[in-house]
């Protein structure tokens, strides 16, 4: 099967979307009767990953916003874009935009819907962007694939779709997240981050839906019946509306405690996550929450959101919090620092719960959507030609 795949994220590098697409695709290589080929939008110096390197690319130079503009123009005139994604069989869209297509089925990934379920997150823009589109490409979609379960009930609640036409394949963790020797993380960490003491960890683009105004406020609370608590490092990109969490760690003169590291290099992660005392990841919505389990996979102890996925990524492997009670995350917090039979316990489930968990066993899953949607493709033309 000749497939399509965008990578738009994974040049850009664009967070857990591109680690997505760019592991995607690794894995689809290496299953049986795959050609694949790549498709990517981008200006300037915007490149395909190393691992991507050798298969046939298709650029459309344009930037994020200009290439949502010409797709929501082409679907809402009806104009069809499959020269732009060229000779294949089946398209794959991963990045929340779908080219409108005559003649190629395609598969569409919902990551989530958090600019319906957290609208006060979300730049207006986007927002605005993608509940004008997203209902057009769920409906569009040969198929639609779901990152959870609990993006799937959203789907099917938000939209006129039809339950089987809906499908959930879990992400995976790459085989490189595994506990890394204490020494050597903790040279790293110390070498690269100037981390020289035990530290608590978040990994994520700083962005509101991430909730870090709400894991100061724990963390300030945890201070107080703890002052010789580790401090806190914060991983990741910014994102949008970052500035008043800055001003926050200053208001309440955490600067000293509260460490913002910037984007990390996936290659220093696992070291990182092993390095950690504790990981807390309160977001207030995920359509999967790839962070975590990278966390559990390292054998770090993991303190998470009790609400849309997580719970059913993590499972019985974390401990789970409503992430808008800081009180509740500073006690969980607390837990596991002075509890060391609780951090064992989490620790073995952890790294028992992340084995299930691979980009193979995301891979297979996709290309049984990919199979689907050739068949539903075939079965509909053969309809239409009937009449």
């Amino acid at each position: 099967m000749r497939v399509c795949l965008d990578v738009s994220a994974a040049a850009q590098a664009r967070g857990g979307i591109g680690r997505y697409a760019a592991r995607l695709a690794e894995a689809l290589l290496r299953l049986p009767g795959i050609e694949l080929s790549l498709l990517y939008h981008g200006r300037g110096g915007t490149a395909l990953p190393p691992g991507l390197a050798g298969l046939p690319p298709r650029r459309v130079r344009l930037g994020s916003k200009p290439w949502r503009a010409t797709l929501a123009a082409a679907s809402l005139l009806r104009l069809p874009l499959d020269r732009v994604v060229g000779p294949c069989d089946l398209f794959h869209a991963t990045d929340h935009v779908l080219p409108p297509l005559r003649h190629t089925p395609s598969v569409f990934t919902v990551h989530d819907l958090a600019f319906l379920a957290h609208p006060e997150t979300h730049l207006r823009s986007n927002r605005t962007y993608l509940a004008a589109m997203m209902p057009r490409y769920v409906a569009t979609a040969t198929v639609v694939i779901a990152d959870s379960e609990a993006t799937r009930r959203d789907v099917l609640a938000r939209y006129q779709v039809a339950p089987d036409k809906v499908r959930v394949v879990p992400l995976g963790v790459e085989p490189t997240f595994a506990p890394v020797p204490p020494p050597e993380a903790r040279a790293l960490v110390a070498a690269r981050y100037g981390l020289t003491a035990p530290y608590l960890l978040f990994v994520g683009t700083l962005e509101p839906r991430k909730n870090l105004r709400g894991l100061v406020a724990a963390y300030r609370a945890l201070l107080q019946r703890h002052d010789d608590a580790p401090d806190l490092a914060v991983a990741g990109a910014e994102g949008w509306r970052y500035d008043d969490l800055y001003r926050l760690v200053q208001q309440e003169g955490l600067s000293a405690r509260v460490r913002f590291l910037g984007r990390v290099a996936d290659a220093d992660l696992p070291a990182l996550y092993s390095a950690a005392a504790a990981f807390a990841y309160p977001s207030l919505y995920e359509g999967f929450g790839l962070p975590p389990l990278e966390a559990l996979a390292c054998g770090t102890p993991v303190v998470c959101s009790d609400r849309s996925s997580l719970p059913e990524v993590v499972g019985d492997a974390a401990l789970l919090v409503d992430p808008t009670d800081a009180a509740a995350l500073a006690r969980a917090l607390a837990r596991l620092l002075d509890d060391e039979a609780l951090r064992r316990l989490l620790r073995a489930r952890g790294l028992a719960r992340a084995a299930q968990f691979t980009w193979a066993r995301t891979a297979a899953e996709t290309l049984a959507a990919y199979e689907e949607a050739r068949r539903r493709w075939d079965a509909r033309q053969r309809t239409l030609r009937g009449r």
